[in-house]
Order: C-alpha cells, then sequence, then structure tokens
C-alpha cells in the first residue's frame, strides 16, 4: 500500500494515499481498535448538511468566501450521496465528545475539496471547521440524523403497517370472537376491534414519535466549545439553522441555551422513550398474532398467517410464526438500547456530555430496526392475515363467559353458579342453566345472543 505523509497539531502520520483523511482521523484509526460498530452512515450524512449548512452560513456572515463556500458544498452534496463512503472509517468506541469523527468528515472535505480545485484552498480547522467546535456539531448532526431517520424512514413505514391493520379492520367487520384476559376466556369481542386495537397503538405511537422530534428541532451549532460561542460570529447560530432547514426541509432551529444543548442528552432520551413504546406495542401485537395463529390443531388457531418457510429441521411440515419473532427480538434490542441511552445520557459532566457516539449508534439502531421490522412485519405476515371462522365461532360458543349476558336475568351469583356447574360437568350453559331452575330453555334462548354481546 502507498501513503502519503499528512500533519497536525501532533506531528507527521502516515495516511493511505488513496483516502482523503488525514492525521487525526488516521490517529484514531489506528488508536482505536474496539469492536466492529462503525459510526452510522446517518451521521456521516448528517454530518454532510451540517458542514454544508455551515459554510452556506458563514458565507452569508462575510466570514467565507464564495469558491470555499461552494467547494465546502460540492464535497458534501458527494458525501450525501455515498460517493465517499469508504472516507469513513471510524468506529463508534471513541472519544466521547465524537471529536474524532467531526475531524473526520472536516478532513475528507478539506481533502477531497482541494483534491477538486487542484490547491490548497481548505483547511480542515480553519476553513470546514470555522465558526464550529466538535462539541456542538455532534450533537446537531445527533438531532439532524434523528429527524431524517424517523421522517424518512421510520414513520413512513409505520403508516404503511397501520394502513395494513386499517384494511384488515374493514375487511373483518362482522366476525365476533371470544375475547380473552388473563390467558382466560373473556365477554366477545368483534374481530374488527380487535385489530382496531393494534391499529390504534401505531397511530398512538406515531404521534409520541412526532411530538419528540420538537426537541430534535432544536440545533446546538454555534455554542462552540462550551456553549458561549466562542469563535462563531453573531448571528451565526441562527444561520446556520435557517441553512439545515433549507437542505433538509425541515423545520430546524437554535437550540436557545446552548448550555443545555451541548450537555444534556434528555431530547434524544424523551425521543428515545417514544420508539420503546412503540416497541412494546410491536411486541403486544406479534405476541397476539402467533398467539392466536397458534396451533395450526392444537393451539387457538383463530387466524391463519402466512406460511413463509419451513419451521424446523427435523418436524415435516412445521410452520412457525417467524415474523412475529423476528418483531419481538427486535423489541427486546429496543428496550435494551433505552436502557443504555438512558445511562449514558444522566453521565455528563460540567458542560459537555462525553456518551454521545454510543448514545447516537443505539437510537438510529433502534430507528432502523423499528423500520426494518415494521416493514418486514406487514409485507410478509399482517398483509396475509385470514380469520378461521370456524374455529373463532366454536371457540365463542364455548366459551363460558357468555355467562355475562345472563347477569341482568338471574344475578352475578346465580350466573357464577351456572358456569360452574357448566364446567364441572361438561354442559352448556343452557342445560346449566335449566338444570339449577333460573330459567326456561326459551327463555334463556330469548336472551341469550353472544353475537349482540360486541
Amino acid at each position: 500500500m502507498e501513503y502519503r505523509i499528512e500533519h497536525d497539531s501532533m506531528g507527521e502520520m502516515r495516511v493511505p494515499a488513496d483516502c482523503h483523511w488525514g492525521a487525526q482521523t488516521q490517529r484514531s484509526y489506528q488508536n482505536f481498535r474496539i469492536g466492529t460498530e462503525k459510526m452510522p452512515r446517518e451521521i456521516v450524512r448528517a454530518f454532510a448538511v451540517l458542514k454544508k449548512a455551515a459554510a452556506i452560513a458563514n458565507n452569508r456572515l462575510g466570514k467565507l468566501d464564495d469558491d470555499r463556500c461552494r467547494l465546502i458544498g460540492e464535497v458534501c452534496d458527494e458525501i450525501l450521496e455515498g460517493k465517499l463512503d469508504s472516507d469513513f472509517p471510524l468506529v463508534v468506541w471513541q472519544t466521547g465528545s465524537g471529536t474524532q469523527s467531526n475531524m473526520n468528515v472536516n478532513e475528507v472535505v478539506a481533502g477531497r475539496g482541494n483534491e477538486i480545485a487542484g490547491s490548497k484552498l481548505l483547511h480542515p480547522n480553519d476553513t470546514v471547521n470555522m465558526s464550529q467546535s466538535s462539541n456542538d456539531t455532534f450533537p446537531t448532526a445527533m438531532h439532524i440524523a434523528a429527524v431524517i431517520s424517523l421522517e424518512e424512514g421510520l414513520l413512513p413505514a409505520l403508516g404503511s403497517l397501520t394502513a395494513e391493520l386499517a384494511r384488515l379492520e374493514e375487511e373483518n367487520r362482522g366476525i365476533v370472537k371470544s375475547g380473552r384476559t388473563h390467558l382466560q376466556d373473556a365477554v366477545p369481542i368483534s374481530f374488527s376491534q380487535e385489530i382496531s386495537g393494534w391499529r390504534a397503538m401505531l397511530e398512538k405511537c406515531s404521534a409520541m414519535i412526532r411530538d419528540s422530534e420538537k426537541g430534535l428541532m432544536e440545533l446546538a451549532l454555534g455554542g462552540t466549545a462550551v456553549g458561549t460561542g466562542l469563535n462563531a460570529p453573531k448571528g451565526f447560530a441562527e444561520e446556520a439553522a435557517r441553512a439545515v432547514s433549507e437542505l433538509t426541509s425541515y423545520d430546524f432551529i437554535t437550540e436557545e441555551n446552548k448550555f443545555h444543548a451541548l450537555s444534556a442528552k434528555d431530547a434524544i432520551v424523551y425521543s428515545h422513550g417514544a420508539l420503546k413504546a412503540l416497541a412494546a406495542d410491536l411486541m403486544k401485537i406479534a405476541n397476539d398474532v402467533r398467539w392466536l395463529s397458534s396451533g395450526p390443531r392444537c393451539g387457538l388457531g383463530e387466524i391463519f398467517i402466512p406460511e413463509n418457510e419451513p419451521g424446523s429441521s427435523i418436524m415435516p411440515g412445521k410452520v412457525n410464526p417467524t415474523q412475529c419473532e423476528a418483531v419481538t427480538m427486535v423489541a427486546v434490542q429496543v428496550m435494551g438500547n433505552d436502557t443504555a441511552i438512558g445511562i449514558a445520557a444522566s453521565q455528563g459532566n460540567f458542560q459537555l456530555n462525553v456518551f454521545m457516539p454510543v448514545i447516537i449508534y443505539n437510537y438510529l439502531q433502534s430507528v432502523r430496526l423499528l423500520t426494518d421490522a415494521a416493514e418486514s412485519f406487514r409485507k410478509n405476515c399482517v398483509s396475509g392475515i385470514r380469520p378461521n371462522r370456524a374455529k373463532m365461532e366454536h371457540n365463542l360458543h364455548d366459551s363460558l363467559m357468555l355467562v355475562t349476558a345472563l347477569n341482568p336475568y338471574i344475578g352475578y351469583e346465580n350466573a357464577a353458579k351456572t358456569a360452574k356447574l357448566a364446567y364441572k360437568e361438561n354442559i352448556s350453559l343452557k342445560e346449566a342453566c335449566v338444570k339449577l331452575g333460573f330459567m326456561t330453555g326459551d327463555r334463556f334462548d330469548e336472551v341469550f345472543h353472544p353475537e349482540e354481546m360486541v
């Protein structure tokens, strides 16, 4: 491999000749051989938006000339298009401020920009990082990446899954089945009502996620090292936030209190709380689906789900609810991520939180997993759910909790005696009610209509 010599404030470093990064990136690459988790591409692309926006703001404020502004923007566009992905090799497990990833972007933008220009117009610190510090750029990149991932990934996926459930709800109106509480038989419910509960969960979660975006729209950029805005011109924070909004089409604003923006990560914690709520609801929905489809002969068997692959290497013909299992595993991972994020956010000291890479790594992983799981669940399971009407009807009429319909006529205690006798002697509710002398057969038939109990 061929190398070139780059330098930073600590001295010279050998850098691979075919890479655009410089000495600081190389130092991090060599010093942090920890794990396989790379800095998420969403963060790299958010940094590209940020650096372009900062250049625009500096240009508007008279700090950066047109040629350098244009050159920075051109390289940032290449990053956004994925053309320079190989230039971002750093791992998550680095400095807690994300300084090395900020410098990785600075060096790549400068290196590639100078390559395009054919001369050294850009300097990583003086030009690309103008009016900035890693301490305000990394939290800004976190918020930009979070909003884009939610708006362009998770929320559309949830919308599609919600629409699929709405379709199922409409198609299955009029089907009455046994309800269940405590895993025991309960009074009847319509299948469409059961589905409506699932649909409403996703609608509520989507609303909570959107509400949590308010904090994510506030940017730390302009606070520089400790929140005072040292070395940033007056108006930079507002102008940079305006430029980010123009580049992304989302309504970002500058955080009013930069000391809060640099030292607290509560907006990410709050937003991930909404993701955890979604994970909890997806866990419930997936578990409901696999319980209802359990069998095919020895379980509840009230719904059919798509048969996507063989379920056993030893039991021929076995098919398992694998999409449900994938969703529940994703839910567990998101709940674990929430714990990691909460602990990391609590560990800021004085003017900076130094757990930012692990916070955003876990946050973006949660968004990515929930997005993919929602899409996979929709396409490979929910879209093919069908009711087993015969089994639903059998279970409905076999349920002892239908006796609840008799409460207004024979009272709670007599209804309880009816249910217990029916269970003990394995007879119908009607037979038990008549045997106990609480009703005649004709009167029972007159008042007992399970399909009307929903």
